[in-house]
């Protein structure tokens, strides 16, 4: 435990002031994702949390797929235990952590399904390998042995040849609509920068919070 007390980093990298960003958050943070692009293995990786109908949260990585004005877009099998959790409870939150820019975002918001054809068109798109995955795993489910897993994997491999493989009825995207978004940079002494973005209707409140 020691050894934990004494792991300190002193943040340097950059400074955080209102000018730097644009007054829509979306537009910000699509600047941001560019500059983290150009440093990081995996920029669309983020912490998402959901909580179920009783409030007990749940976090785990997923990757981000999207991005426009309506919020920020990730896939999932619905029948999961965070896809079960937001169809009870679609309050839900959302952490981007860019350790090479000492920078986080951190989103809350709603969240509602994305249109079928929606999903349709980005099922298409992903390869072939993962398209089979998305039937073969019963996410969040207890299963005997990985075994049991890839004799399924084979089977839909001899069933549906590449190119032929529907989308799962059970699997699809998810919309988080922001009501918040903050934009943290980490600066020496632990006196970080934070900016926080507040929606008012139609419009965007930006504040400065303290460290």
């Amino acid at each position: 435990m020691e050894e934990i007390h004494q792991l300190r980093l002193d943040y340097k990298k950059g400074v955080l002031e209102a000018e730097h960003l644009p007054d829509d958050p979306i537009r910000a943070f699509e600047y941001w994702f560019e500059e983290a692009r150009q440093v990081c293995q995996e920029p669309n990786a983020m912490t998402l949390a959901t909580a179920d109908a009783q409030g007990r949260p749940s976090a785990r990585m997923v990757l981000l797929k999207g991005v426009d004005q309506g919020g920020f877009i990730f896939f999932t099998n619905y029948l999961s235990r965070k896809g079960r959790q937001i169809d009870e409870n679609p309050h839900a939150a959302l952490v981007f952590y860019w350790e090479a820019l000492e920078r986080q975002v951190r989103v809350e918001g709603s969240l509602s399904r994305l249109k079928p054809e929606l999903n349709e068109d980005y099922f298409k798109s992903r390869p072939y390998g993962s398209q089979l995955g998305s039937w073969a795993s019963m996410q969040s489910q207890v299963i005997a042995d990985r075994a049991e897993m890839e004799q399924r994997l084979s089977a839909l491999a001899e069933a549906y040849p590449e190119g032929a493989v529907p989308r799962p009825p059970h699997w699809g995207g998810f919309h988080l609509f922001p009501v918040s978004v903050e934009f943290w940079q980490g600066r020496s002494n632990r006196l970080h920068d934070r900016l926080l973005f507040e929606r008012e209707d139609h419009h965007w409140k930006r504040s400065r919070l303290a460290p």
